[in-house]
């Protein structure tokens, strides 16, 4: 973050992603692109918090119906206001949705939660996610309190650059990497140095069966060399995230047709949890 004005972002990962853990807000803003209002709702209850006592939701879930009109909603004794839109909302139009709930509160005294990233990157690719996420930054973060982002296994890797924490909650993966720092400290320091290089040149690379030299030809500006790269794809390959070609007497040769991206993001995504931490 640029400024001591900047909202602090923090990034939650995992199958149900943790976005609210930590959260004691008694005024938050949501954006569910996963979630219907419901489910949000009832989801707060199993907080250390609790429900905040005002809340303003965005709904432009996949679950909602598509309005052809803004349908905004006031439960004045629950101390909720909702606004349906629908999956067929673009980005600005749920942004602006957000900017009308701000509307009238002192800067730094609203926070505002995104359930989950991951329908806006499988509905319109990743780069729309990412979109998504530097325009919601762009507009509102000098004026948040916090911004917690929600995103399943399989979000975009260059998301963690533009947050300030991470949180994972697959604990499994967790596990695996703390083993690996461990038992191999170097092995770990390449992958945890190099695992979204390594993760964008797996993806893509169009050989089935490569050496980490073909791997490394497919990045178009690397920051590792053939080597390094190879030690990180060997740290992918310890902690289950790809598999080695086995009928090879060369050169290793990596199997990406055994490739699992899910498992590759929540290494990522447990590697930078765990520098949050430090």
């Amino acid at each position: 973050m640029d400024g001591p004005d900047d909202a602090t972002v923090r990034l939650a990962c995992g199958d149900r992603p943790p976005v609210r853990d930590g959260l004691a807000s008694e005024r938050v803003v949501s954006v569910l692109f996963g979630t219907d209002v419901e489910a949000w709702r009832t989801g707060w209850q199993r907080t250390a918090a609790g429900t905040p006592s005002r809340e303003a939701v965005v709904d432009a879930s996949d679950i909602a119906r598509s309005e052809t009109a803004t349908s905004t909603q006031v439960v004045a004794n629950g101390g909720l206001a909702y606004t349906v839109l629908g999956r067929a909302a673009g980005n600005e139009r749920v942004l602006d949705a957000v900017a009308s709930h701000l509307d009238g509160a002192p800067s730094g005294t609203v926070d505002l939660v995104i359930d989950d990233l991951d329908p806006v990157a499988a509905r319109d690719g990743h780069d729309s996610a990412v979109a998504f996420t530097d325009r919601l930054l762009e507009r509102f973060g000098k004026r948040a309190n916090r911004i917690a982002l929600g995103c399943s296994l399989g979000g975009p890797v260059k998301l963690v650059s533009r947050v300030d924490s991470v949180a994972s909650a697959d604990a499994d993966t967790v596990a695996a990497v703390e083993r690996l720092s461990r038992e191999d400290p170097t092995t770990f320091g390449y992958v945890r140095r190099h695992w979204a290089e390594a993760k964008q040149g797996i993806e893509a690379c169009d050989r089935n069966y490569p050496q980490s030299k073909q791997v490394h030809a497919a990045l178009s500006d690397p920051e590792t060399t053939p080597r390094t790269l190879g030690a990180a794809l060997s740290g992918l390959v310890r902690l289950g995230a790809l598999d080695t070609w086995s009928e090879t007497v060369g050169p290793t040769r990596y199997d990406l047709t055994a490739y699992r991206p899910d498992r590759g993001w929540a290494i990522g995504a447990a590697i930078e949890a765990g520098a949050s931490d430090d």
